[in-house]
């Protein structure tokens, strides 16, 4: 798994593999490496609407492949503040940039959230469990 140098120590990770960097009170929410890559090349991919508010684990987008559809899951609960509409139309920016192609940014409802989330190496770790 290739994790970006810069900044990937601040980013959290979820065990359905979303990875979320925090700016304040505002998440931002995509979708890893690990999970990509597993995917293979995904054709599809949709976020929640701005202004739709999530609970924690809440669905805030869909992906799709060739090979298999998936969800991903709010790691922190909110409201969508930002929609990453371009997604939609280049849904294949997922796989070619992962760490900077982000679906939805959350004002979260509990900051606290953020401490049942994995760091780098215990990503790495699940992921290399998995």
């Amino acid at each position: 798994m290739k994790l970006k140098q810069e900044g990937i120590r601040a980013m959290k990770f979820s065990k359905t593999h979303e990875w979320v960097k925090v700016d304040g009170n505002v998440a931002t929410i995509g979708l890893t490496d690990y999970a990509q890559d597993q995917l293979g090349e995904i054709v599809y991919a949709e976020a929640e609407p701005e202004g739709t508010v999530v609970e924690l684990e809440g669905i805030i987008g869909t992906v799709e492949s060739v090979k298999a559809a998936s969800d991903l899951y709010a790691p922190v609960s909110g409201e969508i503040v930002e929609s990453n509409e371009e997604i939609e139309d280049a849904p294949e920016l997922i796989n070619e940039a992962p760490w900077d192609t982000w679906f939805v940014k959350i004002d979260m409802a509990d900051s606290a959230e953020l401490d049942a989330l994995l760091d780098e190496d215990a990503y790495k770790a699940f992921c290399e469990e998995e």
